[in-house]
């Protein structure tokens, strides 16, 4: 019996080692060639802690002092990013072919460049909390925000990356938004662009693409898509905006879809629940869906009864 087993699995190897020979992409063995996703995640985790030096504390340490946390925590950053950015540098044309010595000069250049970021991450950062206090009546206090809030983490997460996404960084800030992605059910993509006072609130199912541009003080809620048009056009889309951008003071409610990157929402609108927008609004606007109808079905013993919704006059624009 245990030789019969040993048999089978020889012919189910040799069957893939057959496949593996097959010249796909999927073949490539390059274990040690892309970057550590849990190293990744590592260093996400402790930029953490540096961005909240008072909630995040390193259990490690037995004792704590703010300068000796940040520079242990720094030490293991550096350490850390630099090695992975030699790993996924090779993926920028210039660095293709060269030699080590220039990897780990680069890499060694970015990582510095990037965390002389922090301070402006924070600050940022310190905004958002202040939006999600101020815009969530069931906001007790904001310590619970920085502990809790999954589309806090979810911008943090972004603003950490996209300051990588701007140095030309690949894979790692991808690696860094869809760990977000994973654990809120918020999807940005680190090439998106966010003004200060952004809150997510609830936040699972938000989708917002590469080029999209947000502004200041914009307040955005679960199921909201700001994407693209149409991919079908694949490569020959890269670098060209396809996302919308969202003026300041804006508010888009659940399950709102905003298309395109011709697409403007102006200043101070607000953008109702389930709205399908592709086109831009003038600023100032309310959007919503005209004439929405629920239908009530009752057993044979009541009659069916028909009530439409109508919304409030001052939402003027209507899709």
């Amino acid at each position: 019996m245990v030789q019969e087993m040993e048999q089978k699995i020889d012919r189910l190897v040799e069957l893939f080692i057959e496949d593996y020979r097959g010249g796909k992409v999927i073949d490539q063995i390059k274990t040690f060639e892309h970057p550590n996703r849990k190293k990744v995640v590592d260093i996400l985790e402790k930029l953490q802690k540096i961005v909240y030096p008072g909630y995040y504390r390193n259990s490690s340490f037995k004792t704590y002092t703010v300068r000796n946390n940040i520079t242990m925590l720094l030490e293991d950053v550096i350490y850390n990013l630099k090695a992975q950015l030699g790993i996924v540098l090779k993926y920028v044309p210039q660095y293709e072919h060269a030699d080590p010595e220039a990897i780990t000069l680069a890499a060694d250049h970015i990582t510095f460049a990037f965390l002389e970021k922090i301070p402006k991450i924070r600050e940022y950062i310190e905004t958002d909390v202040q939006a999600a206090f101020d815009g969530d009546p069931a906001a007790y206090n904001k310590d619970e925000i920085i502990c809790t809030y999954p589309g806090l983490y979810a911008t943090m997460t972004n603003r950490i990356a996209h300051e990588l996404y701007l140095l030309e960084v690949p894979m790692i800030p991808r690696i860094m938004t869809e760990h977000a992605h994973s654990i809120t059910g918020i999807d940005i993509h680190p090439g998106t662009t966010i003004g200060k006072y952004f809150f997510i609130d609830h936040g699972t199912g938000v989708v917002i693409g590469e080029t999209t541009v947000i502004g200041d003080n914009v307040k955005i809620y679960q199921g909201v898509t700001l994407g693209a048009l149409s991919t079908r056009g694949g490569q020959t889309l890269k670098n060209v905006k396809r996302h919308p951008t969202i003026s300041d003071n804006v508010t888009i409610y659940s399950g709102a879809s905003i298309l395109g990157g011709d697409t403007v929402v102006g200043k101070d609108v607000v953008v109702g629940g389930n709205a399908f927008i592709t086109t831009s609004i003038p600023e100032g606007a309310r959007v919503s869906v005209k004439s929405q109808e629920l239908t009530y079905n009752y057993d044979s013993g009541h009659p069916i009864e028909r009530k439409e919704i109508e919304m409030n006059e001052s939402w003027f624009y209507t899709i």
